[in-house]
């Protein structure tokens, strides 16, 4: 595999999320600012790639993926066909093409390039805008061992990174792909809480915001299951198994299977 030092990345498509795994990269110190470049059908969005990543733009796809061997397609997902063919006779083996357009399969993807194209279909989500993003990725047929390893390297400096089989990305899409709006939702609402109960908004949501990160990391640092960690906050006759128990009543963990069971089956309806 390539050593990172000489590693090229080009964005078709210079959006919010193709600059914020920019940044990550450079953050992560896995690519220097000149080999970094971007195209985009509009030039305000070409402008501020150029001004937030210290990268090349370019009016044309075709100059991106002569410039660089790893292309992230960020382009709206009905514009892929389009930008595929022509850049299509441009992307030799030696490219590697990583996707992170919203339910367009691999077969899609490698339909519309030359036989032998390497080919990677992810899905990401929008909290990799702070680094902290959650993804899931498959590798098409073409690719190596080393491609996945390179993948995974690149989008681990946004946040998690796992590599799934294509049938599964329905049910990424499901957990963490439409996820951060539930915790949006649940952040909201335990905030109302502690307005109801007294606090001031500002102070609820930072409390309620803040207790939802600290829950999580636990469960990512210490290993344990969720279902333990709940255990060691509910004490006997406490306040903490009374708000469980209501949490119960209202059916949150069915709410949250019956979510994630739709979202999955609509990104398998709309791929």
């Amino acid at each position: 595999a390539k050593s990172m030092a000489d590693l090229s990345i080009g964005f078709l498509g210079a959006g919010r999320m193709g600059t914020a795994l920019a940044k990550g990269f450079l953050d992560a110190k896995l690519v220097e600012a000149p080999k970094l470049s971007a195209s985009d059908v509009y030039p305000g969005a070409r402008d501020a790639f150029a001004k937030e990543t210290g990268g090349n733009s370019f009016e044309t796809n075709v100059q991106v993926v002569e410039n660089a061997k790893v292309i992230f397609l960020s382009t709206k997902p009905d514009q892929v066909g389009d930008v595929l063919q022509g850049v299509k006779d441009k992307i030799t083996k030696d490219h590697l093409l990583v996707s992170i357009c919203a339910g367009v399969t691999i077969a899609t993807l490698e339909q519309h390039l030359n036989d032998g194209s390497k080919v990677v279909r992810v899905m990401p989500n929008t909290p990799a805008l702070v680094g902290a993003g959650a993804s899931g990725f498959a590798l098409g047929k073409a690719c190596t061992p080393a491609d996945g390893e390179l993948v995974a390297k690149l989008l681990g400096s946004c946040g998690v990174a796992l590599a799934v089989k294509e049938s599964l990305l329905d049910a990424v899409t499901g957990v963490s792909g439409s996820g951060p709006a539930y915790g949006f939702l649940t952040i909201e609402a335990l905030s109302d809480g502690g307005v109801a109960a007294g606090l001031p908004r500002d102070v609820a949501i930072k409390l309620a915001a803040q207790t939802m990160l600290g829950a999580a990391k636990m469960v990512l640092e210490t290993g344990k299951h969720p279902g333990e960690l709940k255990d060691m906050v509910t004490s006997p006759g406490g306040t903490t198994i009374e708000a469980v128990h209501e949490l119960e009543k209202a059916g949150i963990r069915a709410a949250f299977i019956t979510a994630v069971r739709a979202a999955a089956d609509k990104a398998k309806k709309l791929g």
